[in-house]
């Protein structure tokens, strides 16, 4: 699966956006949806809310596929997590791991992560061992 990465920014912040770790939790557009618009394109504006309300918003997704950096910011590859990694199953859900975590893929592919990401529970995803969501059509209950 190819890896993309977009960027939106309202000159202050710059939302970047990593599709293939979407879980489509929802909680994007319901929670700040002038900004998040699925049935829009570009669906993401970050010039609809205040720097704030974005971040804000973008701190409560779950999976990590949505994240921002501060355009002031000199060196954004330099930003990190400084926290206690923390693992936790989603009820009828992925494995949701928060903090700094290096993963290793089937190809042997090593990425490093933070903030939250989520690990498939249900066998169905198609971008193990990453959530894409098939938990939800599958209808897996754990």
């Amino acid at each position: 699966m190819k890896d993309i990465t977009k960027k939106y920014t309202n000159g202050e912040v710059t939302i970047v956006w990593k599709p293939n770790q979407c879980i489509h939790s929802t909680i994007c557009f319901k929670g700040l949806s002038p900004v998040f618009d699925p049935q829009r394109r570009p669906w993401i504006t970050p010039e609809a809310a205040t720097t704030q309300q974005i971040v804000d918003q973008i701190k409560k997704c779950p999976s990590g596929a949505l994240s921002y950096y501060m355009n002031n910011e000199t060196d954004q590859k330099s930003v990190k997590v400084e926290v206690e990694t923390i693992v936790e199953p989603a009820p009828n859900g992925p494995l949701m791991v928060y903090g700094n975590v290096v993963v290793k893929d089937s190809t042997g592919t090593v990425s490093k992560k933070n903030k939250v990401t989520a690990f498939c529970r249900c066998g169905g995803s198609g971008n193990k061992p990453y959530c894409d969501g098939s938990h939800k059509r599958i209808g897996f209950v754990g």
